[in-house]
């Protein structure tokens, strides 16, 4: 009987043991960029540094910051995208130059006003390092300040690396391209809005395809993710910005962030934004939610302090893009005779196009719209072919 319970208490620990260390492989598995100093360390020695972070661009606990000031390096200047260095700015908020108080470097921002450093702030920067979580949708506005500080390397002979990370939609492509004469901070390049692709790959190809000024002058280096393939799950360890909160916010994110160009709410105010959706009068649905002033994530949301009737996603199995969500609710509010796309300048921004918005409004289904930019997107596979890492 001892030996039967001792035997047994030796396989539970065995066990235990087991898928402790499978849990800590698989977070092995993958290495992101920032993590392989053999592969960038050298080209920083006796450099000074610049930095594209912000509160995503971690070393395991450790701040990428922090993890090469501990080795030595010489961080000049940090810079500082939408919601700021500590990802604490509601979307849109006007980012400052300041301090770093931990450190004493000097922030710059470069959202807003200033979106491409000028020849100044560059002086005195060698090189510069990109290394900030995306989400894989177009109009998520960190690849834009990649964009403006790759031209701004391009320019000043600075050399630019890009450390990079996995793309939570990775498997998605899909949605119109964007047309030149949509072209904004919210979309910059003739890609679909789900694109495909991580940071390291676009970077290639903005480089390859010539988008920016003086491409063919960059000095760019991609650091790849290690152990990393298009089909390797990935959940985000820390928040991309202030109302993407977890994995369900993220993937329904290329569909819901349409609704910011109309009256609908899509949960800014609360702890579930980009996860449901609410309006009133018209009752969306049957779920309600009060949206309310956060400080750093959305002081004044839409509906603040009124409740609203809509739809609670957080269980849906949404992923991609998915036009129905858009397509209802302009139906629900037409038939009110109330205006849906409030703001439909911005939402053609948002679409690349305005072919989205008018199809809508002629009545077109979920299916017809999508059908309808299925050849681009067959191109736009094989034009990005070439920059592709995994």
């Amino acid at each position: 009987m001892f030996k039967t319970v001792f035997f047994t208490f030796l396989f539970i620990v065995s066990t235990v043991f087991t898928l402790s260390a499978y849990a800590n492989d698989a977070k092995r598995a993958i290495a992101v960029g920032a993590e392989q100093f053999t592969l960038y360390l050298p080209q920083l020695k006796n450099k000074r540094v610049g930095l594209v972070v912000n509160q995503t661009s971690l070393v395991e606990q450790t701040h990428l910051v922090d993890s090469l000031l501990a080795k030595n390096i010489n961080i000049s200047k940090i810079f500082a995208p939408e919601h700021g260095f500590r990802g604490d700015h509601d979307a849109g908020a006007h980012v400052k130059n300041a301090v770093d108080s931990k450190t004493g470097i000097a922030l710059i921002s470069i959202y807003g006003k200033n979106k491409k450093p000028s020849a100044k702030v560059l002086s005195d920067v060698d090189v510069i390092i990109f290394d900030i979580q995306d989400v894989g949708v177009r109009f998520y506005t960190y690849i834009s300040s990649m964009h403006y500080m790759m031209e701004a390397a391009a320019e000043q002979g600075v050399e630019f690396i890009v450390l990079d990370r996995p793309n939570p939609n990775i498997s998605h492509i899909d949605g119109p391209i964007l047309e030149p004469e949509f072209k904004s901070f919210v979309g910059m390049h003739p890609i679909p809005v789900l694109h495909g692709m991580t940071v390291g790959e676009l970077a290639n190809m903005i480089k390859g395809e010539g988008w920016i000024n003086q491409a063919h002058d960059l000095k760019l280096n991609v650091i790849p993710i290690a152990g990393y393939t298009r089909t390797t799950p990935y959940s985000l360890p820390v928040k991309p910005s202030p109302n993407l909160p977890n994995d369900q916010s993220i993937a329904l994110y290329p569909s819901l962030c349409f609704f910011e160009a109309t009256p609908i709410s899509i949960g800014r105010g609360t702890d579930f934004a980009f996860q449901v959706m609410g309006y009133s009068p018209v009752a969306l649905g049957d779920f309600s939610f009060t949206p309310r002033s956060i400080k750093g994530a959305a002081l004044n949301p839409k509906f603040k302090n009124q409740m609203v009737k809509g739809i609670d996603l957080r269980e849906s199995d949404t992923t991609g893009l998915n036009l129905n969500y858009l397509i209802n609710a302009y139906r629900q509010l037409t038939q009110a005779k109330l205006v849906f796309f409030e703001r439909a300048d911005f939402m053609d921004k948002l679409a690349g196009t305005d072919k989205l918005r008018l199809a809508i409004e002629a009545g077109q289904s979920a299916e017809e719209i999508k059908q309808s930019w299925q050849a681009a997107l067959e191109q736009f596979k094989q034009q990005r072919a070439p920059y592709l890492l995994y």
